[in-house]
């Protein structure tokens, strides 16, 4: 029966969609990303950045990301974090991909992976045009 609020609680939610309208694909597992660090670019309400869009890192992207403040490449190990190489998957914040495509330096991308709540930063045209996964 559901609370005041809405809430059931024996009710399960939808799956997550990916961009295309089909059910969310694995991101990658290792190394393990997304925000919940489950291997998927799921979001929530406790995901301020929006890490969202499932991205193949390329050289050129991790020194964009360095230089513009976000260093992916180091490790951290006192975050668990052993930092990123050139093929690596990862679940990117949608605004900070956003940024990299207006300055040319956008890494491709896989759709099937990539949470339907980036469209509401970046347009599926120009997530398209960096797509790995269309034919």
């Amino acid at each position: 029966m559901p609370d005041a609020g809405g809430f059931d609680p024996g009710r399960r939610r939808a799956p997550p969609t990916n961009v295309l309208g089909e059910p969310l694909k694995e991101c990658c597992a290792k190394p393990l990303t997304g925000f919940y660090r489950d291997g998927s670019c799921n979001t929530g309400p406790q995901d301020y950045g929006v890490h969202t869009i499932c991205a193949e890192m390329s050289a050129a992207f991790l020194a964009f990301s360095k230089s513009a403040g976000n260093d992916l490449s180091t490790p951290m190990p006192q975050f668990g974090f052993e930092g990123l190489q050139p093929g690596d998957c990862w679940c990117l914040c949608a605004a900070r991909w956003k940024e990299a495509f207006d300055a040319g330096q956008a890494p491709r991308i896989r759709l099937a992976a990539t949470h339907e709540a980036t469209l509401e930063i970046v347009p599926l045209d120009a997530l398209k045009k960096y797509a790995l996964d269309l034919s």
